[in-house]
C-alpha cells in the first residue's frame, strides 16, 4: 500500500507584531527588547509546532521583519499585498496592520483580491468600498496534490467607530451615544465585514468553477461563521451524495469550515475556542475548505483531514492582553492525500 503524502496549512493573529522602535496605535504602545525577543520566540515556536507548509498571518505591522523570522524558519516565500500606515505627526507610530502569507513551496502567483467591480455594483458600492485589510490571494501547485488557491484574510473588527462627530456629543457616556452605538453602531460593522466576506466568497466560488482547483480561505474573521453577517459563506452547497460532484466531473463549488470535515468532528469532539474575551470562548480563526477537501466526495483526492489547535498560551481568566504572544489561538488543518 501507498503510504499517504500529507501538508498542514495553518494561520495566526499575530497580535500587533510592530518591531521597535515602532509604535501600534499609540506612542506609549510598543515592545522594549525583553517583550520582543519573547514575542519573536513565540512566533518560532508556533511555526515549529505546526509544521505548516503554508502559513497565514494578520495584524502585521512590520512585514520586513516577519519575512525575516519566517526565512530563517524554512519560509524562502513570503507576501504582503498593503503596507501599514504611519501617523502624520509621529512616524514612529503605526496604524493598519496588514495580512501576510508565508510558504515553504512558491507561489504560481500572489497579489491582492480587487473586488468584482460589476459585484460592486450589484450590492450598491462601486465607489465607495474599500476592505479594512486588503486579502492576499495567493496560487500553488501543491507537489502531489495539484492547484490549490489560498485567501488570506482579516475581516472588519467588531469594533464601532464613535458617532459623536454626527451628533456634536463630547461626552463620550451620553446615553443616547451609547445606544446608538451598540444599536446602528454594531449593524454598520456587521455590514462592513458582512460585505468583506460576499467580495472575498464571489471570489473563490468564481475561482473554483473557472478553475477546478482546490481553495482555502484562512484567517481572522472577527464574528462566528454561524453569525448573520458570515453565515451564508458555508451554507447549502455540500451533498451528503456524490451524484452532482460526478455529474459536473469536479467537486461542486462552495466553502466548508475545514472543522466539519475533520476526523475530529467525526469522532465527536467540541471545536476549541480561537479568542476569549471576558473569561468567555469564541471561534474567530476559520479555515474554509472547497469541496476538494472532503474526504467523503468520490472526487477528492484528499483521504485524511485533521483539524490542529495551538492554543497553550490562552489563558481564559487573563484580563488584559499579553503582547508577548497573542490573545488568538493558531489554527491549523493537516490533509493526507
Amino acid at each position: 500500500m501507498t503510504a499517504l503524502k500529507s501538508i498542514r496549512f495553518a494561520t495566526l493573529n499575530l497580535l500587533n507584531y510592530a518591531a521597535p522602535p515602532y509604535s501600534f496605535y499609540q506612542l506609549h504602545e510598543r515592545y522594549n527588547a525583553t517583550q520582543w525577543r519573547q514575542k519573536q520566540q513565540f512566533i518560532i515556536d508556533f511555526l515549529r509546532q505546526s509544521h505548516a507548509t503554508v502559513v497565514a498571518f494578520q495584524e502585521v505591522f512590520s512585514p520586513k521583519q516577519l519575512a525575516i523570522l519566517c526565512k530563517e524558519q524554512g519560509y524562502d516565500y513570503f507576501a504582503t499585498v498593503a503596507s501599514p500606515r504611519s501617523d502624520n505627526l509621529y512616524p514612529q507610530v503605526l496604524f493598519n496592520p496588514v495580512v501576510a502569507i508565508a510558504a515553504k513551496i512558491p507561489f504560481q502567483a500572489c497579489h491582492e483580491l480587487t473586488p468584482c467591480p460589476e459585484l460592486l455594483e450589484y450590492l450598491n458600492n462601486q465607489n465607495e468600498f474599500k476592505f479594512n485589510r486588503t486579502p492576499i490571494k495567493c496560487h500553488f501547485d501543491v507537489p502531489g496534490f495539484g492547484d490549490l488557491t489560498c485567501y488570506v484574510v482579516h475581516f472588519k473588527s467588531q469594533r464601532v467607530h464613535s458617532m459623536a462627530h454626527m451628533l456634536n456629543i463630547h461626552n463620550q457616556d451620553d446615553p443616547l451615544l451609547n445606544l446608538l452605538q451598540q444599536t446602528v453602531g454594531m449593524m454598520q460593522s456587521q455590514i462592513s465585514r458582512s460585505l468583506e466576506a460576499s467580495i472575498v466568497y464571489y471570489d473563490a466560488l468564481k475561482t473554483q468553477r473557472e478553475k477546478n482547483c482546490a481553495t482555502l480561505v484562512m484567517g481572522d474573521f472577527n464574528d462566528n461563521i454561524q453569525s448573520p453577517a458570515l453565515s451564508f459563506m458555508t451554507q447549502g452547497f455540500h451533498p451528503t451524495r456524490c451524484e452532482p460532484c460526478l455529474e459536473l466531473e469536479q467537486p461542486i463549488v462552495g466553502l466548508t469550515d475545514s472543522f466539519e470535515l475533520s476526523s475530529e468532528f467525526a469522532n465527536g469532539k467540541i471545536k476549541p475556542a480561537t479568542h476569549y474575551y471576558q473569561g468567555r470562548g469564541n471561534v474567530l480563526d476559520y479555515i474554509l475548505t472547497s469541496g476538494h477537501f472532503n474526504t467523503g466526495c468520490a472526487l477528492s483526492r484528499v483521504k485524511s483531514l485533521h483539524y490542529l489547535s495551538f492554543d497553550k498560551h490562552l489563558n481564559p481568566n487573563q484580563i488584559d492582553e499579553d503582547i508577548c504572544v497573542s490573545d488568538h489561538s493558531g489554527i491549523g488543518i493537516e490533509i493526507g492525500f
